[in-house]
């Protein structure tokens, strides 16, 4: 049986950006149907960010219903799977100075040095930052 991680370990989890730092997405559609899409990612504290285009379906959800969850699993046999679903509240941050922050913030966790960090956001970016709410853990290394 699975045992629960513990928030540090769900933080390093994530830092550990299993599954290639991609995650599993999940907003509410237009129809109310689950609107699920792989997207990378990076940590402001315990917020998720994601880089998105502006104008894109999940944005819009997100615009219309903050409500999202996020799945990443890792592992390839039950010995070694590891994982987090986690219920959160999104926003879409696409104008103002929180953009060129969270670019800079992009960049640097993928290992960008200080001195090549964006002056200005890409046009066309916006962001979807999601404050936690709930988190589901599991980790069957540490069965018991």
């Amino acid at each position: 049986m699975a045992r629960p991680m513990t928030p540090d370990e769900m933080l390093d989890f994530l830092d550990e950006k299993p599954r290639d730092g991609y995650l599993v997405f999940t907003s509410i559609g237009p129809r109310g149907y689950p609107h699920t899409v792989p997207l990378s990612y990076f940590r402001v504290g315990t917020d998720l960010v994601m880089g998105a285009r502006a104008g894109t379906q999940k944005l819009r959800n997100v615009e219309r219903d903050p409500r999202v969850s996020i799945s990443l699993e890792d592992g390839n046999s039950l010995e070694t799977l590891r994982g987090l679903l986690i219920e959160g509240d999104a926003r879409v941050v696409a104008a103002g100075a929180e953009v060129l922050e969270l670019a800079r913030e992009g960049a640097r966790s993928r290992g960008a040095p200080e001195s090549e960090l964006p002056t200005e956001p890409r046009p066309g970016t916006a962001y979807i930052r999601v404050t936690p709410r709930r988190w589901i853990s599991w980790d069957y290394s540490k069965s018991e």
